[in-house]
Formats: C-alpha cells, sequence, structure tokens
C-alpha cells in the first residue's frame, strides 16, 4: 500500500498520549514505515535535529514545550523535515498559528487513520524542502527561518507582529500594500481593533528600521496604504 507509491519513510511521532503514541506507530509500522516516539517537546526537540526524518506528526498540547513552539524552534535551527500538526484544536486561529511556526499541514482529531497516511504520502510527494532564502531589499535583510532582520550588519530586533509586517513587505518590495491586505497577512480574523492598528505599526516599524540609520523606507501612498521603496530607502 503505502510502500507501493513511494520508498519507505521514517516518520517521528510526537505525542504524550501514551495510547494513541502506540496506536499511531503500530499502523505506520504495519504499511511498512520506520516509527520512533516522542512524548514531550524536549525529546521531540533533540530526536529531529538529530535524525533526518522524512514527516514529524506533531500534536500540538504536549507537557512544558507546545507542539507550535516544538515546529518554531525546529525550523529556526534549520531543521525542515514535513510537519504534519495533530491536534483537538480546530480553531482557525489555531490553524494559522501552526502553519506561521512552520507547519505543513494540519490534521484535527478525531481523524481517521486513512487520512493521515493520505496526508503523509501527499508531504513525501512534495519537492524537498529548503532553508527559505534570506529576504534582501537594499540593505535590509530578513531571514524568515531564523527571524532575524538588519539594516547592513546591525540587527534590529522586531516584535512578532513588526517581523510578519516587514516580512509581508519584503515580500513585494515597490508594491502598494492597503490596509485590508496588511491587516490580512499579518492579524488573524478575529483581531477586533482594526482601526489604526497599521498605522501604529507601520510608525513602530520606522522607529526601528528607518529613523536610526537616517532611511525613509516605508512610504505612505495616500488613499492607497504604504509601499516598501525597491532601494529600501
Amino acid at each position: 500500500m503505502f510502500r507501493a507509491t513511494m520508498q519507505e519513510m521514517r516518520i517521528l511521532v510526537v505525542e504524550d498520549d501514551v495510547k494513541m503514541a502506540g496506536l499511531l506507530r503500530r499502523g505506520l509500522v504495519e504499511e511498512g514505515l520506520s516509527a520512533d516516539i516522542a512524548r514531550t517537546g524536549d525529546d521531540a526537540l533533540w530526536m529531529a535535529r538529530a535524525t533526518e526524518y522524512d514527516a514529524i506528526v506533531l500534536d500540538v498540547m504536549l507537557p512544558g514545550v507546545s507542539g507550535f513552539d516544538v515546529c518554531r524552534r525546529l525550523r529556526e535551527s534549520g531543521t525542515w523535515s514535513p510537519v504534519l500538526m495533530l491536534t483537538a484544536r480546530d480553531a482557525v486561529s489555531d490553524r494559522v498559528t501552526g502553519l506561521d511556526a512552520g507547519a505543513d499541514d494540519y490534521l484535527t482529531k478525531p481523524f481517521s487513520f486513512a487520512e493521515l497516511l493520505a496526508r503523509l504520502r501527499a508531504l513525501a510527494r512534495r519537492t524537498p524542502l529548503e532553508r527559505p532564502a534570506v529576504l534582501k531589499v537594499g540593505d535590509l535583510r530578513v531571514d524568515p527561518a531564523t527571524r532575524q532582520v538588519w539594516r547592513g550588519d546591525v540587527e534590529v530586533a522586531l516584535s512578532s507582529k513588526e517581523f510578519a509586517l516587514l516580512e509581508t513587505f519584503m515580500r513585494r518590495p515597490g508594491l502598494v500594500l492597503s490596509r485590508f491586505q496588511l491587516l490580512e497577512h499579518c492579524w488573524d480574523y478575529a483581531y477586533e481593533n482594526r482601526s489604526n492598528v497599521v498605522d501604529v505599526y507601520i510608525r513602530y516599524l520606522r522607529e526601528k528600521i528607518d529613523r536610526p540609520y537616517g532611511k525613509a523606507s516605508i512610504e505612505t501612498v495616500r488613499g492607497a496604504g504604504y509601499r516598501l521603496r525597491k532601494d529600501a530607502g
């Protein structure tokens, strides 16, 4: 079945529920796959860094380090094994958090084992993952993997929202982005205080990446939105 469509995979199952972990491992082994079990986020971190897994099935609700944090830390450390988030939480904001942390897919409990296998097959068919390229506009650099930002040779510390906003601009230099587009990319749909939050964070961003360096990279386009200059100021 599974092995007939692709070469044998080695899977890391990160699940603190002993019964669930055992069932998943048994099912994967019966399909001809190799499966290791990690029951805590800390175990998952060292195991995933020590072994090149073909995929990681990662529960969100773990003792100690959450699945979201495990995924984020793995990506920050350069571990790019495909991650399938497994959780009982099905809120849109949770799915967004998981995907933003670096997950490749999301499966909500309860689920069928056949669907889990199908999703793993889909992950295996994808092009091998590579570390995301560092984004460069002028002397501004953004590393999506480590979430670091530099103006020239100086590293700039940004909050998570400031980083999301800058990354959105860096992926679209020279294009005018409306406030609505920026809200869609950087805030979830449940966010209520939308009146001037974009303007506030644009100001924060300018204070950190522009003014200390005598730059003016983020332009206000009256009646339309904001634009990152192609030369970054």
